[in-house]
């Protein structure tokens, strides 16, 4: 008995200090840092500068509004993508050939993706010829240095991710029980929302939080796609570590950003798991 749990010790070692000397320390290390002034005095002077600044709220409305209508987005074009993989592709190879071209992206960087859509979303570029030569507008409409531009190229970036989680939440969802709900009188639209989407909420929850995750850190593609127009709370923090220096203004904006996200994702899995609740028990 005592060998078997000195062993377990033993394995579970090695990935705990991973995770406090990556993960832990270096979070400490800002929130240490966000709450000193540039001589080592204890302050909450640089929660309060951006607390008490319009600015900053206007630019924290931004970042959520964007990282809510991404994830809101994901989820609505990921599900029937996934139901298409899923559900209605029979032939293997066919499946296998459209997940390989929804995670082929992956594997390039998100700089050279945005630089793509930079080069599509111009005024000269491949979306506003296509909606010109539809007949859809009249000039090129302004996508670069906008909030449109950035969220058709987060939403291109974490699309996959909706996409993976969902189809395999799916995937494990047994037929008999879609089966015996329409054998008890249940059209499908009353057996997808009674039955095939409460078990697969969990997939939906873990794509959402997934993305938003991803979109409300992003500093790449907004960058890029913004301009320098549209400010988002990960470039105002890049650019107090890399251009001003000032570390403990930085240190606080992430941990701003840090509390907002991880406060924002709890209060929607509560939610999540409420109407989770009232679906099963109607």
């Amino acid at each position: 008995m005592f060998t078997s749990r000195l062993t377990l010790l033993w394995l579970l070692a090695l990935p705990v200090c991973v995770f406090t000397a990556f993960f832990l320390m270096p979070l400490g290390v800002v929130l240490i840092s966000s709450l000193s002034t540039q001589d080592g005095q204890f302050t909450f002077a640089q929660y309060g500068r951006i607390l008490m600044d319009g600015y900053h709220w206007q630019v924290i409305g931004v970042t959520f509004r964007l990282a809510i209508l991404s994830t809101l987005i994901c989820v609505v074009l990921g599900y029937p993508l996934a139901w298409y993989l899923v559900r209605i592709v029979k032939w293997r190879n066919w499946r296998r050939t459209c997940v390989i071209l929804l995670i082929l992206p992956l594997f390039t960087s998100n700089i050279v993706r945005s630089f793509g859509w930079m080069v599509l979303l111009g005024r000269t570029g491949l979306v506003n010829d296509a909606l010109l030569g539809a007949g859809l507008i009249d000039r090129p409409v302004r996508f670069l240095g906008t909030e449109t531009g950035i969220l058709i190229g987060l939403v291109y970036i974490l699309l996959p991710f909706t996409v993976l989680t969902i189809g395999n939440a799916l995937a494990r969802v047994e037929p008999a029980l879609e089966e015996a709900s329409r054998d008890l009188g249940a059209g499908a639209a009353r057996t997808f929302f009674s039955v095939t989407f409460p078990l697969t909420m969990h997939g939906v929850m873990a794509g959402g939080i997934i993305v938003f995750s991803m979109a409300i850190s992003a500093y790449v593609t907004p960058a890029l796609l913004s301009g320098g127009k549209v400010t988002v709370l990960a470039m105002l923090a890049f650019q107090q570590y890399s251009t001003v220096f000032d570390f403990n203004y930085g240190g606080a904006l992430s941990i701003t950003l840090l509390v907002f996200t991880m406060a924002l994702i709890g209060f929607s899995s509560w939610l999540a798991r409420l109407g989770a609740q009232d679906m099963k028990g109607n």
